[in-house]
């Protein structure tokens, strides 16, 4: 008896065995069955002539055909096949549809997308498009969809979410725009709110002080210094100050980080004569990677071959930074003033009813209804008024008026820097190519360098007013859009540099043009102009070092505070502090190193005083608009914390003295290095400072993070310096390129080509990133050829 239940058990176990190799292996098969085709042939209808994809060792593709709307059908096709389902995440988060796909959890991020109704304003934008850019679309679209229908299994994201991909339509791509209008200017409606905050529990001297309009580190284009107004300390805080965070840690550490990086050398100043062009455009980093190299090849009207490589964006047939042989040009985003919050007033008889500076009208009462994946659709309501969609926000009313939702907003025209053949055509394009407005950086074949704002802009004068909410009936905001030819830009500066990373670009009237969207203290743009005037005759090599410039020049001065404030009485009975102060002293490299400790620790100072000063206010614009800070509302604010602490205003802090401040930060600094039980000598910077790129569904499936991550790398840099780096953001690709030399230029990326855990390019190049190493602008030896042929 016992023999026989012991053959059974063996066989039960067996079998159990085979059902799980069976099962592992259908699961194998089913995963390799959504891998990109990269060899053979494909016959397709609408196809004019031949068109080629070679792929390289890293699977970057040179896609190679007689017409430009068939290249854009076979980019459209490995866009799906590699990345289909990064497209579908980025047409859905603009449209606010993500619940269609994840269930209820998404749904509060879907109305606050769905209240700018970017489907609909789609929609209006594809009937504007012209013919020839709409036919290229139209291509790039059928190209996407028979890519995805292809392959032999749905892309595994699918699988594991048990649902079928939905296919790709010609709004959908405008819609990818759009979801850049919200990674880049998103965060304005929430400064406002905070500011108008401010605006309302502030003296109007506090509010001056408080809110600078420059910064000492400003280095803008157009001389050589900013003058910085000196505002007089008013001799009392407002009532919030000097609140401090109850929490240990100051959270505005972990997302207060800005980014892009563009720079470039006039052919006066480099070795081949040809100007050098270098960006990293810095963004959130995950799996798979934003950008998708590529090389689009196709012959110009005379006939010549032209060439145009760089980064595109899955869900678009363009090229988005790069080179086309004559011109090359680089992105980082400007942090303009583009929008404004009018507030408006409500009819308490009529709730349609709302009265604006111009008079009463009558609002559009729109239903949208929000897809839930395995529920039903939630109905969503927005009033539509002639200066935008109202939001209502502590009982009271605003229109929210936008660049984004303005008819030209969003467009094809990025395809028209493929024919630039100088940087005067590049720069008359700008301002009609309907994109986020970006500082646009340029150089020629020639040698000539130039600057202007790539985007809509307003068409109004910013002030340091419009960067509050309009009152109630005192105010239309923005009204149109400014002609293209009233830009301003900068061509050939007598230094042969331009350079921007984010802060304020000009120091003139012209600035007016912009306004001051948040932009960044100046910091990281100084020490590129600095770095790039030490320059003499430089190649792409020297130019591309400069965006690995980890160097702490900014954090050095806030090391010395950190240093000054632990005199002998702050250390007396207090062997912490006396760590705390031997490692500022012995672990200081002067760079935001991973084996550093000095660095982390003078960052921590720095922003364990954010805590002290602006903790409880932050909560209490928390409490008015989810993630509005002190931070967003002035990112000058570590300008403002040090004229507090050379002056010490006595009027300024309750109960409190400064250097009690001082020390306090530095406690809070302490307290959370060592929560852990670790010793503060290892709370190096590389510690905190590591690698988190992961895939989406990390965080929905942890189980599957060794295969949808990439390494746990300890990164050097930080924000107020070129190399910015965070654990989940910065720069997303590093270019430096030279028009008509892009043999000799330098393209790193942070994550591969494909987005299929199972493929070889799914994190190649990665590894050349994480060391700053430089590599190929253009792909290297053929190693696959995918070929499609007219059916």
């Amino acid at each position: 008896m016992a023999s026989s239940v012991g053959r059974w058990s063996k066989r039960i176990l067996l079998g159990l065995m085979v059902l799980v190799i069976v099962l592992a292996l259908a699961l194998w098969v089913a995963l390799r069955g959504s891998l990109a085709q990269l060899d053979g042939e494909v016959a397709v209808a609408g196809l004019a002539e031949t068109v080629s994809v070679v792929r390289d060792a890293q699977g970057i593709p040179t896609i190679r055909g007689q017409h430009r709307d068939d290249v854009a059908y076979a980019t459209g096709y490995v866009h799906a096949q590699e990345r289909f389902f990064q497209m579908d995440l980025l047409r859905r988060v603009a449209a606010g549809e993500l619940a269609g796909l994840f269930g209820v959890e998404a749904l509060d991020i879907d109305r606050e997308h769905r209240f700018h109704r970017f489907r609909a304003r789609a929609e209006a934008a594809l009937a504007q498009v012209p013919a020839s850019e709409r036919r290229m679309l139209e291509r790039y679209v059928a190209g996407v969809n028979a890519g995805l229908a292809a392959l032999a299994t749905r892309p595994f994201e699918y699988g594991l979410l048990r649902t079928q991909p939905a296919p790709w339509r010609a709004t959908d791509s405008l819609l990818v725009v759009w979801t850049m209008y919200f990674d880049l200017q998103g965060f304005q409606a929430r400064r406002e709110f905070a500011r108008g905050w401010l605006k309302e529990h502030t003296s109007p001297e506090q509010l001056a002080f408080l809110l600078p309009e420059a910064s000492a580190y400003d280095a803008p284009l157009d001389r050589q210094e900013m003058p910085v107004p000196r505002i007089a300390t008013p001799a009392i805080a407002p009532s919030w100050f000097g609140l401090a965070a109850k929490t240990t840690a100051a959270g505005i550490e972990f997302h207060s980080s800005v980014g892009s990086n563009n720079w470039a050398l006039a052919g006066s100043r480099t070795k081949s004569g040809a100007a050098i062009v270098a960006n990293d455009m810095h963004l959130g980093l995950r799996l798979p990677h934003i950008w998708y190299r590529a090389v689009l090849e196709y012959p110009e009207a005379a006939g010549k071959m032209r060439r145009i490589a760089g980064v595109t964006l899955p869900g678009g047939p363009m090229v988005v930074v790069g080179s086309n042989g004559q011109v090359a040009w680089g992105f980082t985003n400007s942090y303009g003033d583009y929008l404004d919050l009018i507030e408006l007033v409500r009819d308490p008889t009529n709730p349609l009813r709302f009265k604006t500076s111009a008079g009463w009208e009558n609002v559009v009462d729109r239903r949208e209804h929000l897809p839930v994946k395995n529920a039903e659709s939630i109905d969503y309501r927005v009033l539509e008024s002639s200066l935008g969609p109202i939001r209502q926000v502590a009982g009271r009313y605003y229109a929210v008026r936008w660049v984004a939702h303005a008819q030209g907003a969003v467009n094809m025209g990025l395809a028209r820097l493929e024919g630039a053949a100088d940087i005067k055509s590049a720069l008359s394009l700008a301002g009609s190519i309907g994109i986020p407005a970006q500082n646009m950086v340029v150089g020629d074949a020639a040698g000539h360098i130039g600057w202007t704002i790539i985007g809509p802009l307003p068409d109004r004068d910013a002030s340091w007013e419009s960067t509050f909410p309009y009152p109630a009936v005192a105010g239309l905001g923005w009204q149109t859009l400014r002609t293209p030819a009233d830009y301003p830009r900068i061509v050939d500066p007598a230094q042969g540099q331009l350079w921007t990373a984010n802060s304020r670009q000009l120091g003139g009237e012209e600035y007016d043009k912009l306004g001051d969207g948040g932009v960044d203290i100046g910091a990281r743009a100084k020490q590129i102009r600095d770095g790039l005037s030490a320059l003499s005759q430089s190649d792409e090599t020297a130019v591309h070092a400069i965006g690995l410039d980890d160097r702490a020049l900014f954090m050095s001065a806030w090391r010395d505070r950190a240093m000054n404030a632990l005199n002998r009485s702050a250390l007396a009975g207090h062997p912490a502090r006396v760590e705390f102060l031997r490692l500022l002293q012995t672990s200081w490299t002067g760079r935001a190193s991973v084996d550093s400790v000095g660095y982390r620790l003078a960052r921590g100072y720095l922003y364990g005083l954010y805590a002290e000063l602006f903790g409880q206010l932050d909560v209490q614009l928390g409490t008015l608009v989810d993630k509005a800070d002190f931070d967003t509302a002035n990112p000058r604010w570590p300008m403002v914390v040090a004229r507090l602490l050379d002056e010490k205003p006595e009027g300024w802090l309750q109960g409190r003295d400064w250097r009690m401040v001082e020390l306090a930060a530095i406690d809070r600094t302490i307290a959370e290095l060592t929560k852990d039980g670790k010793p503060l000598a290892s709370a190096n910077w590389g510690e905190r400072n590591t690698a988190s790129i992961t895939h989406p569904f990390v965080s929905l499936l942890p189980a599957l993070g060794p295969w949808l991550s990439a390494p746990a790398d300890k990164l050097p840099g930080d924000e107020n310096m070129p190399r910015v780096a965070g654990p989940a953001f910065g720069q997303s690709e590093r270019m430096a390129v030279a028009p008509g030399k892009e043999g000799q230029g330098i393209m790193t990326m942070p994550g591969g080509q494909s987005g299929h855990p199972l493929s070889p390019y799914f994190l190649a190049g990665h590894e050349a990133w994480v060391r700053g190493e430089p590599a190929p602008f253009l792909p290297g030896e053929p190693k696959h050829k995918l070929t499609f042929v007219p059916k």
